[in-house]
């Protein structure tokens, strides 16, 4: 039985004072993750807000499991109640802390988002992780869709227009990640 796929979800702070509409699109993406089996891996905040809890709030309301990556060494953050297992990565906001979160995910989708999201998309170019903008919400996500980061053109960020769509592409080119990895694996025994 294969493991589950680990969907990461991206997205500004509430510092950027992003609205109503924006969180509920988050908890949507949260949402159809948990509904297809997923397990949503989001930044952990300790001070507070953010789109990526309110995906973990939505993925709870449909009964899926979260994991929290935060910075620090502390499991004190901001959305306690509805996190599974919380994974202290004992480094800083700006590049570790993200850098961490990235890596465990199968495919990432970014909502919106400011320079901690566009550390999380540049990490996933550079490590070949798929990566779905939800356009439509500001930020580096609508600035990054339908693009690639570089000439090298290794991987396109991924345009989506609805929360499942974002989640049901997140879902194929996770696969896809999946299987290549693992014919990689195959191939080096």
């Amino acid at each position: 039985m294969a493991r589950k796929l680990q969907i990461g979800v991206m997205g500004s702070t509430s510092d950027l004072n992003y609205t109503d509409e924006v969180a509920k699109a988050a908890e949507e993406l949260g949402r159809n993750i948990a509904k297809k089996g997923g397990i949503l891996f989001f930044g952990a905040e300790k001070d507070f807000d953010s789109l990526s809890t309110a995906a973990c709030r939505g993925a709870k309301s449909a009964g899926g499991t979260t994991v929290g990556v935060t910075y620090g060494k502390s499991k004190d953050i901001w959305q306690k109640k509805d996190v599974d297992i919380i994974i202290p990565c004992g480094l800083e906001r700006g590049g570790g802390r993200e850098l961490v979160l990235v890596l465990a995910c199968d495919a990432i989708i970014s909502i919106s988002g400011g320079s901690g999201t566009l550390t999380e998309l540049a990490i996933a170019y550079q490590a070949d992780i798929p990566m779905i903008a939800l356009n439509g919400f500001g930020g580096w996500s609508d600035e990054l869709a339908g693009k690639y980061f570089d000439n090298r053109k290794r991987r396109m960020v991924l345009r989506a227009n609805t929360p499942k769509e974002a989640v049901e592409m997140a879902f194929s080119e996770a696969e896809q990640y999946r299987k290549k990895y693992e014919e990689a694996k195959s191939n080096k025994k």
